[in-house]
């Protein structure tokens, strides 16, 4: 089994800490790592109907009969408890007493009145990250096979053919996460909504374009999106807010937590079929940015990542801002280097007039390499970011 970074984290943090929170998208093994950072601990599923009903009937009675310690899954699906969580925490006075896991973002949720602040450590777990893979006998040096196999740990656990993984995965997400949600009425419609969301991975976020193209109001969709947000299915990168006196773009990108998932909604049959399609470069570009958030997530540490783009079209891919400066990043597919990929840095080094600022460009090769214009990584070593 493939080690999670994040459970040395969660370890430490529940010595400390009265409730740990564990959130992520379906399947991205949180259940299967919190019980093994806590082995002992009783484990109640919501999802279970005889276990919701015990719950419901009597909170207080449910949370403080477990002496050892209580992993709660799914636990966006009791808001209510939330509040009896606050009080039990208080009274005992005990560190890692309650693990809660969610494959929704239930501290986002408006359903949740009560925001446990100052007792409750909070995580997000992802599917598996380069680094964890490359630690196993899953690696291989090729990112293709990546993109298109994506990082879900079940592929890997199990062995199962992406091509079989994802569709299930799609529609059991279409039919019941989303219902939990709101009452999508037409499954269809919402399955096309993801695939038009799918087909603008790295793009600028447009509203108005996918709602006139599927024929729903702007608040629909709008909803929706919030609805991919919420339930770890996308994320968005919000431009930089520099100015150095240039107009901005101030629309996010939008991106997938997996690009496994992406190639499956965007119709791709297998890893050849890559290195063809119109999508390449912008699949690629969402593995690195997904990867460098899940390293700083698999620390427990909040990425403060951005892009950067001028209404003249000079960008920047990815900026992490941090307490000693802006790092600049520059993704390219390509396995070779070419000067015209540190165009972007060199301009917006250029721009900035700062030594803060450090440069870097990932690429689709194979070795580390020092440039006079920024530092090289191949797509395999995003944590030399960090």
């Amino acid at each position: 089994m493939i080690k999670r970074i994040l459970g040395e984290q969660i370890k430490r943090m529940a010595g400390k800490m009265p409730i740990i929170s564990i959130t992520g998208p379906r399947q991205s093994g949180k259940t299967t790592l919190a019980k093994q950072c806590f082995p002992d601990y009783d484990y109640m599923n919501l999802e279970n109907p005889d276990i919701f009903s015990a719950a419901k009937s009597d909170p207080r009675l449910f949370l403080s009969q477990h002496k050892k310690g209580l992993i709660v899954d799914e636990a966006q699906l009791m808001p209510e408890l939330f509040s009896y969580l606050q009080t039990i925490s208080d009274e005992n006075k005990k560190s890692g007493e309650f693990i809660l896991t969610g494959s929704q973002n239930f501290l986002m949720s408006a359903k949740i009145s009560q925001s446990l602040a100052g007792r409750v450590f909070i995580t997000h777990l992802l599917p598996f990250s380069i680094e964890e893979l490359k630690k196993s006998g899953e690696w291989k040096d090729n990112f293709n096979q990546f993109i298109f196999k994506g990082f879900y740990p079940r592929i890997y656990d199990k062995d199962i053919s992406p091509e079989l993984f994802y569709p299930s995965y799609i529609q059991t997400y279409a039919e019941r996460d989303i219902r939990q949600i709101i009452n999508v009425t037409n499954l269809s419609s919402f399955q096309r909504f993801m695939r038009l969301v799918a087909g603008r991975t790295g793009q600028l976020l447009n509203y108005s374009s996918i709602a006139n193209e599927l024929g729903h109001e702007l608040k629909t969709i709008k909803s929706w999106f919030n609805i991919l947000e919420a339930s770890f299915v996308i994320f968005f990168l919000q431009p930089h807010h520099k100015n150095y006196s240039k107009r901005l773009v101030k629309t996010p990108k939008l991106y997938f937590y997996d690009t496994g998932l992406a190639c499956s909604l965007l119709g791709i049959k297998n890893e050849n079929e890559i290195n063809l399609h119109w999508a390449k470069g912008a699949l690629f570009e969402n593995m690195v940015i997904a990867d460098i958030m899940k390293n700083y997530l698999n620390r427990a540490q909040i990425p403060s990542l951005f892009f950067w783009r001028d209404s003249t079209g000079n960008e920047l891919d990815c900026l992490i801002e941090e307490a000693l400066g802006v790092k600049c990043l520059e993704i390219k597919t390509s396995t070779t280097l070419h000067p015209d990929f540190f165009k972007g840095l060199n301009y917006y080094k250029n721009l900035s007039n700062s030594d803060e600022e450090y440069l870097y460009l990932i690429y689709g090769g194979a070795k580390n390499v020092r440039r006079k214009e920024a530092a090289v990584l191949s797509w395999k070593n995003t944590i030399d970011v960090m």
